[in-house]
């Protein structure tokens, strides 16, 4: 999507610059422009796609440490209960 409207707005400029009767240096320049702002935004998609890989990582990593915990909870909690039961065994004699 921003890469359409980047585009877009290079092509109006582009139109806006041919329109008023401008030089071939002049062409050349608005060209030279928009190729460099076409290469940043590139650059740019490129960069939000490996932040975005990287963030889907970091969430894949957060979803397995929070099954390890959930895991860890539970045997701790079946221990705790079989304390207990131990003690109250203990108390009964």
């Amino acid at each position: 999507m921003k890469r359409t409207l980047i585009n877009g707005c290079i092509l109006a400029l582009a139109l806006g610059m041919i329109g008023g009767c401008a030089t071939t240096e002049q062409l050349a320049q608005v060209r030279s422009i928009a190729e460099q702002a076409q290469s940043t935004a590139n650059s740019a998609a490129q960069r939000a796609d490996n932040a975005l890989a990287t963030a889907n990582d970091a969430l894949d990593a957060a979803r397995k440490a929070q099954s390890t915990a959930e895991a860890a909870q539970a045997c701790c909690d079946k221990n705790s209960s079989k304390l207990d039961r131990m003690f109250e065994k203990a108390m009964k004699k």
